[in-house]
């Protein structure tokens, strides 16, 4: 995201192939040769991982029209965060992710490589390395982080329809 909003002109007239492209160009520089560590405190223990994505409804996203489902058992009425672990990358998870998160045959969180922590009242994502980690709350990059906290807070929003 931080890449695609540098690119302002090329976000409206692609729209969501410029982020596919930029996701494909980005993993094969970056994550493939020195991906980020990341630290994520699970109601088990730590998990190392290399994306996290935190969501308290469904869908994530879309790509145009269609929904990205990512973590499973989320509401935005839930009061609780669901969170997808990517633990690692190689060559052949960009392809096998990407069809996951675009068909409805598949959960993301199924992915060998994929940990999916649900129920959350909050998580905890740290830096594992000595560079901080880029941070996106819903669609827009916000900054790079050391640690970012996440939490629910029940009946904060007052929603007038």
């Amino acid at each position: 995201v931080e890449h695609v909003d540098a690119h302002p002109d090329r976000k409206a007239r692609w729209r969501q192939w410029y982020y596919m492209q930029t996701a494909v160009s980005l993993f094969t520089r970056r994550y493939l040769i020195a991906p980020p560590k990341l630290i994520v405190d699970g109601p088990d223990g730590p998990i190392e991982g290399i994306t996290v994505l935190v969501q308290n409804g469904d869908p994530y996203t879309y790509a145009g029209a269609r929904p990205i489902r990512v973590c499973r058992d989320i509401a935005v009425d839930s009061g609780t965060l669901s969170a997808a672990v990517m633990r690692r990358a190689t060559p052949l998870d960009m392809p096998t992710m990407g069809a996951r998160l675009l068909t409805d045959r598949y959960e993301a969180t199924d992915h060998r490589h994929a940990t999916s922590l649900t129920g959350l009242a909050s998580l905890t994502v740290s830096a594992g390395g000595d560079q901080p980690f880029a941070l996106q709350v819903d669609g827009d990059f916000i900054g790079r982080f050391e640690t970012a906290t996440f939490a629910i807070a029940p009946g904060a929003l007052t929603v007038v329809s």
